[in-house]
This record gives structure tokens, sequence and C-alpha cells, in this order.
């Protein structure tokens, strides 16, 4: 299995108390890879079923963001490869 990859940056790099911190992660996994199931259910005379499809991810990836304060950072959005959270300095 490959080891993730990221890239964090903050919108500033110094915050008076109350400011709004933002976040942003890069992230990517070269071996994590969609899969989709296709079903289809034939009885004995050969009548067949519309084919029905499942998704999965195989080594799906999760973002967990903690500081040293205790901060709470809230996930703002996630499209699986960008994630932004926010919190307040």
């Amino acid at each position: 299995m490959a080891t993730p990859t990221l890239t964090a940056s903050l919108n500033a790099s110094t915050y008076s108390p109350g400011d709004q911190m933002t976040l942003t992660v890069s992230y990517a996994d070269a071996d994590t890879r969609p899969l989709t199931v296709t079903i289809v259910v034939t009885d004995a005379q050969g009548n067949s079923s519309a084919p029905v499809r499942v998704a999965a991810v195989i080594d799906p990836l999760t973002v967990t963001v903690t500081d040293d304060s205790g901060r709470a950072w809230s996930r703002m959005s996630d499209n699986g490869a960008v994630a932004v959270y926010r919190a307040v300095a």
C-alpha cells in the first residue's frame, strides 16, 4: 500500500483572537481506487433483471485536523482531493 501524501496551508501566518482561520488541505493516495460492482439476476427461463450498480472505494482516505490548543476545526468542504477547514483563533 502506498503512503498518502498531503500539503496544508493556512490563510495567514498570524492571527488576533477571534480571527477566522482557514486551513486548506490537499491530499492523495496513489493506490486508492474506486470500484463499481454490477449485479444482474437471471432466472431459469433466461429472463434478466436490469443491472444494478454499487460503488465502493478501496483504501479510502480520512482527513483529521487537530491542533495543540484543542481548538475545534469545522470541515467546510471536501471533494476527495482538497478539504477546507475553519476555526476561530
